[in-house]
């Protein structure tokens, strides 16, 4: 989460949906090619005032073989509607192809592949007719549009940040457009879609990532396998993917602050967890810097070395910068792993611009930084560690922050309303 989450931004050929297919052969062929339950427990359906008529819902995702923030925002929602509608009224077909890269562990889709999950989606729509569709990323937008078509019933599509902070291709355009309901999962991205491509906001409605309650069960590594963690180091943590085309997530700028904290505070260690292409580049910076000695890079752990590392962390930092109005936007969408970070009881200091500033309240539960100066990222962790009493504090209101507007149940409680309506 940490962890990133792959970019599918290939568009559908033209000639696809211009196929003539008999309805009988489609019939035959969505029942040789059937759609998939998720796999997920059945729940009883809660009560509520709001009444939910039962929707056979069909959602169509991404690849969820890596644990990126799209995919756990797919995974949650998957088991919310399970629970609203119940799990038989809930079909996925998941997008993926065999070739994942071990290197940042993305996965890329072939163009045979995107048909082969086009024409599934257009069987699925044709076998099951479905009372909803929902795509999960837009890059399946045209095969939901198409979908949606074929069964006569409404879609939805998410939004999850700067996939739609740009120009799009003409039929992830159309497939926008004619959504029935545009899922954002943050105030910031509802305004950048609302200016960028001229939607109004009534389809468009807010549903905010969740912080995932597993991982707080999870039973954190007794064995710290990193010498340079003794019991001695005060720890500052970072969890996100190092990848070149994601520099914005400010690695750099907290390694070049480092030294200027190092002055103030004795035995530090900065840990980064996560990995990519761009770590090579990162691992260098840290020598030419002279701190590469108080550097920790993990690459990818599983969920109980994150949940040590959480635990034995003083405060989380991702300075991510954000950069709209320009052909290649940067920046978090949302920035889940500030609701881990807090979740643990950590203060966190991010951006002042960008979707995190909506989750962090500066001075209360973390502070914000301007991402592009060493400075401030350096005067936020020193004021954060010279005063243990003040971050425990403001680790607690962060905690409970979390809990109140950012849990599970806050997440099924608004998607339910968004079924209702």
């Amino acid at each position: 989460m940490p962890k990133g989450a792959a970019r599918h931004t290939h568009a559908f050929p033209h000639d696809f949906w211009q196929t003539a297919i008999t309805m009988e052969t489609v019939s035959q062929l969505s029942q040789e090619i059937p759609v998939q339950p998720t796999g997920l427990p059945t729940a009883s359906r809660e009560t509520s005032s709001a009444a939910i008529p039962v929707r056979r819902t069909l959602v169509l995702t991404p690849s969820l073989r890596n644990s990126g923030g799209i995919q756990r925002y797919t995974r949650t929602l998957t088991r919310a509607l399970e629970e609203i509608l119940g799990s038989p009224n809930v079909r996925t077909i998941e997008a993926g192809d065999p070739r994942v890269s071990l290197r940042t562990g993305r996965v890329r889709l072939s163009a045979l592949a995107r048909l082969g999950f086009a024409w599934r989606a257009f069987c699925g729509a044709v076998g099951w007719r479905p009372d909803l569709i929902i795509c999960t990323h837009l890059s399946l937008g045209p095969a939901g549009w198409a979908a949606k078509l074929v069964a006569r019933s409404p879609y939805w599509i998410v939004l999850h940040g700067i996939e739609a902070w740009r120009e799009l291709p003409y039929w992830k355009d159309v497939a926008l457009k004619h959504a029935d309901r545009v899922i954002v999962t943050s105030t910031f991205s509802r305004e950048q879609v609302m200016r960028q491509h001229k939607i109004g906001s009534e389809p468009i409605w807010s549903l905010p990532c969740t912080l995932d309650d597993k991982l707080l069960s999870v039973t954190p590594a007794k064995n710290v396998r990193y010498p340079q963690l003794s019991h001695e180091q005060r720890v500052i943590l970072t969890v996100a993917r190092m990848d070149a085309t994601e520099q914005y997530k400010g690695h750099d700028v907290v390694l070049r602050a480092l030294s200027s904290v190092m002055e103030k505070v004795e035995n530090l260690t900065y840990v980064i967890v996560g990995d990519g292409d761009d770590r090579p580049r990162l691992e260098l910076l840290a020598r030419e810097l002279g701190v590469a000695n108080h550097v920790v890079f993990t690459g990818e752990i599983n969920d109980s070395e994150l949940v040590a590392l959480y635990q034995r962390s003083e405060l989380f930092v991702l300075p991510a910068r954000t950069v709209v109005g320009s052909p290649n936007p940067k920046g978090e969408g949302f920035g889940i792993v500030f609701l881990e970070a807090m979740a643990f009881g950590k203060p966190v200091v991010g951006p002042w611009y960008g979707a995190p500033a909506e989750i962090i309240r500066d001075g209360q539960n973390g502070f914000l930084v301007d991402p592009e100066d060493p400075a401030s990222v350096a005067e936020a962790l020193s004021r954060l560690l010279a005063d243990p009493d003040v971050a425990i504090a403001m680790g607690k209101a962060g905690k409970n922050y979390v809990r109140a507007n950012y849990s599970y149940g806050a997440f099924r409680q608004k998607l339910r309303e968004a079924l209702a309506i």
